[in-house]
């Protein structure tokens, strides 16, 4: 489960209102979500020796609670388990760490990352042309094309440039647009409609998302 920006303060303040009705409610949900509710830095985490606050809010590795204690009693706990100490929320009052294999940890945490980069794809913006008088044979060429993009998982912008006195005929580029948008309607959806902007009408398709 992933929080988006404008959860974050909200979340927050149902963590302080259950810190203040019931510390271990509190807890108990902190536990679970500090990771995502609470901003971590872009900087490494803090381990071991490095975490000198005078108290800290500890966390074992198998998620209990361990009380607050002094950061060289935390890491000496650590230490007596052959684990590292690891600051996970310093912005909190007391900064919390958590007992963990910080090897392992970085371990899985690059595999995740990798296997994330690996599955992203980018998505390119194909551009197809139009004209107000295209004939039937161009018309479907375009079809074409837009099918071929579309299939490979991108994107297509669909323009028709407007000259002389066809600035006079919008309606001509509306019929244009509609055509080519239902010629592609089993593959396509119109992400954004055809639009007059300045002598360019411009309207833009993406993929059906797969069954």
């Amino acid at each position: 489960m992933g929080f988006r920006p404008a959860q974050v303060n909200s979340v927050k303040t149902v963590l302080l209102r259950a810190e203040y009705l019931c510390p271990l409610l509190f807890w108990n949900l902190f536990d679970k979500t500090c990771l995502e509710v609470l901003p971590i830095s872009n900087k490494e985490l803090q381990i071991n020796e490095e975490i000198r606050d005078r108290e800290v809010r500890v966390i074992g590795a198998d998620g209990a609670q361990l009380g607050v204690m002094s950061a060289r009693e935390a890491l000496e706990l650590a230490f007596s388990k052959n684990l590292d100490l690891v600051k996970i929320a310093p912005q909190a009052t007391p900064p919390v760490c958590k007992i963990i294999d910080y090897g392992k940890y970085r371990f899985e945490q690059a595999k995740r990352e990798k296997e994330a980069k690996k599955n992203q794809r980018v998505v390119d913006i194909k551009e197809v042309r139009l004209s107000l008088n295209i004939d039937t044979h161009d018309f479907e060429t375009k079809v074409g094309h837009a099918v071929r993009f579309l299939k490979g998982g991108d994107k297509v912008k669909v323009s028709i440039r407007f000259r002389g006195r066809e600035m006079g005929h919008p309606e001509l580029g509306q019929d244009v647009m509609k055509r080519f948008a239902e010629a592609l309607t089993e593959i396509a959806n119109v992400e954004k409609p055809a639009k007059l902007e300045g002598r360019n009408m411009l309207m833009f398709l993406a993929p059906k998302p797969a069954k």
